[in-house]
């Protein structure tokens, strides 16, 4: 597995912005079109392009971080072109000479549900939803089998055309994306039969996604040209999907901190006790709640609670002592509490046998 800090320079701390910040340096200098008589500088920026892709999506990152792989192919899915991520990335083509291709598939957001023990944990979920996929007939390209795509006869083949146009500055001359061709370059002489020309047909489709440890309820993950299939030529769309965390009975969760919530009573409290705290990972652990403990105390049990999604290590489990006052006592354990009450001092009400005689 690559290191992708190392490839694109950066701390394993690095922030987003010297993420950022670094692909966009490396990205100037390594571009084929910098470097025309470089014949290895094609893979340089895909291995760049590769790195950023993962560390730059938090979700992407922390599987990443905790061991996880990735499929340059996954990441690149439909990849239409070396500049496509830098159309992305820095909103256009900076090195000149590139335009809009062919219309890239629209995305799709899928829901996926897990309980808080999986998110400790991560998961690897399949999930499945209905979507426009390439052709298997014309592997995408729209054209009956055994029939070669024509050359554009109004760009060329290039994809693109010269548009003149007059405006208060004087006459102006563009490039813009080939109306005829929709920028590919190509033209269909005869459609496949399956998709008819479209170059895509809606199936079933069936994704593994890899959720990682500690992440949290409402994040969304990306898995890049998962999406709609785009035009002929076109890169597919994304799939996001949404993460909802079940909560859980016994937790309440504050970022990478649990806390638990254990109730005593009035004389586990004052004697001291010993209880059992549940865990994330499912084993219980003994605690002392030495005597005198006030309601509200908290105990910590270190490094019990979440994974933490960007960093390594996990959080605590915070336990809050409740100590819990009875309503209603027999006669043995009233005369026992008063006594107990006088002893200390306390001035407590009359017996309820004696309010009732008078």
């Amino acid at each position: 597995m690559p290191d992708y800090y190392q490839i694109l320079g950066v701390d394993r701390d690095a922030t987003q912005d010297d993420i950022k910040r670094s692909f966009r340096k490396l990205a100037r200098e390594t571009h084929p079109d910098s470097n025309p008589d470089d014949p290895e500088a094609e893979h340089r920026f895909r291995e760049i392009a590769e790195a950023y892709e993962v560390l730059s999506d938090p979700t992407r990152r922390a599987s990443y971080d905790h061991g996880g792989s990735f499929d340059p192919s996954d990441l690149f899915s439909s990849f239409g072109g070396i500049d496509e991520v830098l159309s992305r990335f820095f909103g256009g083509f900076p090195f000149g000479g590139g335009q809009r291709g062919p219309d890239q598939g629209e995305d799709i957001g899928i829901a996926q549900t897990i309980t808080l023990e999986e998110a400790a944990s991560g998961v690897e979920r399949e999930v499945e939803y209905r979507a426009r996929v390439r052709c298997s007939t014309c592997a995408g390209s729209g054209s009956a089998p055994g029939i070669d795509l024509a050359t554009c006869d109004r760009c060329g083949g290039q994809g693109s055309v010269r548009v003149t146009r007059q405006t208060l500055l004087g006459t102006t001359v563009a490039i813009a994306p080939c109306d005829r061709c929709a920028g590919r370059g190509k033209t269909v002489v005869e459609p496949c039969p399956e998709c008819r020309g479209g170059g895509s047909v809606a199936d079933e489709v069936s994704v593994s996604v890899s959720i990682p440890p500690g992440v949290d309820d409402g994040a969304r993950m990306r898995l890049a040209g998962r999406g709609q299939a785009g035009d002929p030529g076109g890169r597919s769309g994304d799939l996001y999907v949404q993460i909802s965390v079940q909560p859980d009975p016994r937790f309440t969760r504050h970022g990478a901190d649990l806390v638990h919530r254990v109730t005593v009573g009035l004389s586990e409290a004052t004697l001291g006790t010993e209880v059992a705290v549940p865990t994330i990972g499912g084993d219980d652990v003994p605690i002392d709640i030495p005597a005198g403990t006030q309601p509200g105390t908290v105990f910590k049990l270190s490094r019990q609670g979440m994974p933490r999604l960007q960093r390594r290590g996990r959080g605590d489990l915070l336990v809050e002592i409740v100590v819990t006052v009875p309503d209603r006592l027999d006669a043995a354990a009233e005369e026992a509490l008063r006594s107990y009450g006088l002893a200390m001092g306390e001035s407590p009400a009359e017996a309820k046998r004696s309010r009732r005689r008078r």
